[in-house]
């Protein structure tokens, strides 16, 4: 049984494509980060090179290269430093032998950077931090749970708020600057140079403004359609416009888009310590379908910083 990594994308999409795309929704994350990374660059997410790797539970032994440990691949990591590794579904002896292969790369000098983290479905992610944790005696602390929900039937807020919908365009560029910073203070969800976000984003025309008489008062944004999944993300109001209903309507003028440019699969993560989104989206149509994890590795002997 092997995981085999690599720090080539092409490489990585040969490899484990078919894997992730026959199952879009469980690998939302690692579709459209990898589709992000092929449009913008290895340095989309930080000055780091990412890292990726596949399972096959065939004979073999881990390594990296281009070689495979025999059998369909059944699993996928991928990491783009600073961020922890995102990890597609896994089985237990998957995420143990993963466990292992990047603990002996903790210990040693030099790249690739040291893992901290992990970010997973909640029954991958414990079984790998439970591995880490015998490894290495680092305690795994929860940063963050998110509730992933698939859209069903699209059901709009009512009554709906005044205002239409309009795509973004590099005029709005200096507005939402502001407004993802915002957003990465309320929500950590975002680190470092948010201007790599934004102008990915509208590189595609993956965001959408809500206006009411010319000016934008909320706004919403969608990762690229990759396997017939599209991804609603960053949906931000500044705290003076909320509760107003305007996240409702460019939420649900976003997901009413993807659907009718024939994306499947319409997907959204919240976080769950946020019982006013998570209720929102529900109003909408989307339903739960998967919780995630994300933990990050306390060093043996130290506590988190308190901030």
């Amino acid at each position: 049984m092997a995981w085999t990594t690599t720090d080539d994308l092409d490489t990585f999409r040969t490899a484990a494509g078919g894997f992730l795309r026959g199952r879009p929704a469980e690998h939302t994350v690692l579709l459209t980060v990898a589709a992000s990374l092929a449009a913008a660059g290895s340095d989309r997410y930080g000055e780091l090179p990412p890292r990726y790797g596949w399972w096959r539970p065939g004979p073999g032994t881990e390594r990296d290269g281009d070689g495979d440990g025999g059998g369909a691949v059944e699993g996928a990591l991928l990491c783009t430093p600073p961020y922890p590794p995102v990890l597609s579904p896994l089985s237990g002896d998957a995420a143990k032998a993963l466990a292992r292969v990047l603990a002996e790369r903790n210990a040693q000098d030099g790249p690739p950077p040291p893992v901290t983290g992990v970010n997973a479905g909640r029954r991958t992610a414990e079984t790998f931090a439970a591995a880490w944790e015998r490894l290495t005696g680092a305690a795994a602390e929860v940063d963050q749970t998110h509730r992933l929900y698939r859209l069903r039937a699209l059901t709009p807020p009512g009554p709906a708020p005044p205002g239409r919908a309009r795509a973004a365009g590099a005029a709005d560029r200096a507005l939402l600057l502001t407004w993802y910073d915002g957003f990465a203070r309320d929500t950590g969800a975002l680190r470092g140079d948010v201007s790599r976000t934004v102008d990915d984003r509208l590189s595609h025309g993956g965001v959408t403004l809500w206006e009411v008489d010319g000016a934008p008062v909320s706004t919403a944004a969608v990762s690229r359609t990759v396997a017939g999944m599209v991804r609603v993300s960053h949906v931000y109001t500044p705290p003076e416009l909320r509760g107003r209903g305007y996240a409702g309507a460019v939420t649900a003028a976003v997901s009413r888009a993807a659907r009718a440019t024939g994306a499947e699969e319409v997907l959204l993560f919240t976080d769950l310590a946020n019982p006013t989104s998570n209720a929102l989206y529900q109003r909408l149509g989307y339903r739960p379908l998967e919780d995630h994890l994300q933990l990050s590795f306390t060093a043996p002997g130290t506590t988190p910083p308190v901030e």
